[in-house]
């Protein structure tokens, strides 16, 4: 009679918790917030995280995520994997995910968080039907169409002419069943490029294609890849995918890597994946093997008056917008392969291995004083291991790699969950600076592992449901010389955040970030002299939902920056207001900023549309205003429309992009078909 009861009181719990937490779409902005650092080097940030959201917007099937799996959706701490899995072990599959909250320390506020990223699926369904009828009736299946533009852009005077319109414009499709298949494929065009079909130039209409197709779980086949892929092992040292984190305000899960294998590249970065066939393969119980092999043409610009075949480098823009650009356009062969053999048993985990890259022309970067030990060559090999092993709350990662004949990169961690209030973090890395890999992507201070060593130390205490505090002490060198510092050097960089979440409808946190890390002075000098800048940002944020349908977000960011003797500054205010009416989702933006230069320009992420990633670097004095807008036409069609503007003060430019008048007007576009 107990058990009957207890059954039906756990049933009649789940469906009460079910009607008052309905499953919602990703909380992008949190995640930008949590997850990625400071940007602070010239990079296209927002293909860049793309690539993550596009891995995040894919729910992973719960009862079939391994701790690696969950890891990578950086919501859940190092003792509350250990306790889902525990609890998966002990009662078989979830019936539901809000099953979740019979797990120990599951409350409605990490579930309400962790469901948009997971799902349910019955395992039965895998047997009783055919790839193509789960493809037509079960798969998450949708068509995207999106195109934006500026609509007052003028041409750089210094550069060619344009051959194309000044749309971006961008094709994908999808269908996919966590854990059983995936397919699909992405065409995009920048602005500035053209429409056309040349065979004989890889040119099919799209400047730029990506397509693969994925089959998992097929007896001895646990994955198997062929067209576009990313792959990530160990701690992403040797190779990784192009979603590393950087330091956010997530102190703990953020520090270590999963140890996912490969999976589809689905982003339009077009330097970031691999393009050939992986599989992984069951050898024997607890031992796997994954090999990939990668043939594809990159771009770079190939002197005409060199007599070999070389190159200074591979460029990674993605633009071909005009002659000198198409010039370019996948003019070397590129050639990865490599493999990786796993153990991996209950809490421990151990792998080796092996990884070649070679390139059609020789490398040979010109030269300057900090990039003497900077690749050169047309191949080189990489050997690793790495070792994870989980005891109790704590968590060790290692993964340890050799460049042949060069150098050496390595990454040795732990994750700890001292109390169930308060967790920990460590982590020790050393970069060699003849250590060369190209698709990796590790914990590191700058860009490429390379000519690093440094000390993480990060922390979490959470006083009870309503207040947080958070921060890190991060303590790196670079022992020869790097760019914009011709000086080996050391330099610092610490965090601190405190968050208040009384209820669902209210949050605040406040946080401070200083960084020091030497630059070259200005000082003319017969040798170089450098001096540690030191940078400084603060930030206010609050969270109101003053109705169901109707949440307020305020931002304050502040920053500074001095080297030298000279001081200078840069804010940012802005106001967000998101409302819900019916099928419409009304969300807008109203920023003002100012800085002194380009060492205090300001990113705040930006609300933009499904599976899109928007946080604009501001610099000068201007404002900023960006209005959205979604209408749910049915259930199966959706679209978005989005105008941005940014008007400069006294400047008329924004951005690298020149523009006609002080004011950028941005308009985008986009309808998703779910089938």
């Amino acid at each position: 009679m107990i058990p009957l009861l207890t059954c039906v009181l756990t049933v009649a719990s789940l469906l009460v918790y079910a009607q008052e937490l309905p499953v919602k779409e990703p909380d992008i902005s949190k995640l930008a917030e949590e997850l990625f650092g400071v940007p602070d080097e010239d990079l296209n940030y927002e293909e860049l995280y793309e690539n993550l959201m596009q891995i995040l917007s894919n729910p992973i099937n719960l009862n079939k995520a391994t701790a690696d799996d969950l890891s990578l959706l950086q919501v859940l701490t190092n003792a509350q994997i250990k306790d889902l899995l525990d609890y998966r072990n002990e009662n078989k599959d979830f019936l539901s995910i809000y099953e979740l909250q019979a797990v120990p320390g599951f409350d409605p506020a990490l579930i309400e968080k962790l469901a948009p990223f997971i799902k349910v699926i019955d395992p039965t369904t895998t047997i009783d039907k055919s790839v193509l009828t789960r493809i037509k009736s079960e798969s998450d299946n949708f068509f995207l169409l999106r195109s934006e533009r500026t609509l007052n852009p003028v041409e750089d005077s210094g550069s060619p002419a344009y051959k194309g319109s000044p749309e971006k414009v961008l094709v994908r499709f999808r269908t996919s069943r966590a854990g059983d298949f995936s397919f699909g494929f992405c065409g995009e065009k920048d602005q500035g490029e053209e429409f056309r079909w040349n065979a004989k130039k890889n040119y099919y209409l799209f400047d730029y294609w990506s397509f693969h197709v994925q089959l998992q779980n097929k007896g001895r086949i646990k994955n198997l890849i062929i067209g576009d892929y990313q792959a990530q092992f160990g701690q992403g040292v040797m190779i990784g995918g192009a979603f590393g984190t950087g330091k956010g305000s997530e102190t703990i899960t953020a520090v270590r890597r999963s140890n996912i294998g490969v999976l589809p590249y689905t982003s339009v970065y077009e330097a970031g994946g691999l393009r050939g066939a992986a599989a992984t393969i069951s050898v024997v119980k607890h031992v796997t093997m994954t090999g990939y092999y990668s043939a594809c043409r990159r771009d770079a610009s190939i002197p005409s008056d060199s007599i070999e075949s070389s190159i200074s480098a591979v460029q990674v823009t993605g633009f071909h917008r005009n002659e000198k650009e198409l010039n370019a356009r996948k003019q070397v062969k590129e050639r990865a392969y490599g493999a990786v053999l796993q153990y991996k048993r209950k809490a421990f985990e151990a792998g080796v291995m092996y990884h070649h890259y070679g390139i059609g022309a020789a490398i040979i970067p010109k030269p300057t004083p900090y990039n003497q030990f900077t690749f050169s060559g047309s191949q080189f090999d990489n050997f690793g291991i790495f070792l994870n092993y989980q005891w109790n709350n704590f968590s060790f990662f290692n993964e340890t790699a050799y460049t042949l004949g060069a150098g050496l990169g390595s990454v040795t961690g732990v994750l700890c969950s001292v109390t169930p209030s308060f967790d920990i973090s460590m982590l020790y890395r050393r970069y060699d600076r003849n250590f060369y890999t190209q698709f990796a992507n590790p914990f590191a201070e700058v860009s490429e592992p390379q000519n690093e060593r440094g000390f993480y130390w990060g922390w979490k205490y959470r006083f009870n449901r309503k207040f947080t505090l958070a921060g890190y002490f991060d303590l790196f060198r670079f022992p020869w010389l790097r760019y914009r510092s011709y000086a080996p050097s050391t330099g610092y960089e610490s965090l601190i955040r405190f968050t208040w979440q009384p209820s669902r409808k209210v949050m605040m946190f406040l946080q401070g970030r200083e960084e020091s890390k030497a630059r070259n002075t200005a000082e003319e000098s017969v040798a170089y002299t450098t001096d540690p800048g030191i940078k400084r940002n603060y930030w206010i944020h609050c969270e109101l939902g003053l109705h169901e349908k109707v949440r307020l977000k305020s931002r304050a960011q502040f920053s500074s920056y001095s080297i030298n003797g000279n001081f200078s500054t840069g804010f940012v205010m802005a106001q967000d207001i998101n409302v819900t009416l019916g099928r419409f989702q009304v969300s807008g933006r109203y920023a003002m900023f100012e800085t002194d230069d380009y060492d205090n320009r300001q990113y705040v992420y930006e609300n933009d549309v499904l599976l899109a990633y928007s946080m604009p670097a501001l610099f000068g004095v201007g404002v900023r205003k960006v209005l959205m807008v979604r209408y749910k036409i049915n259930k199966f069609i959706s679209v978005w429309l989005r105008y941005a503007t940014t008007r400069m003060l006294g400047e008329h430019s924004t951005g690298s992009e020149p523009i006609d008048g002080s004011m950028k007007k941005d308009l985008k576009f986009q309808m998703k078909i779910q089938f």
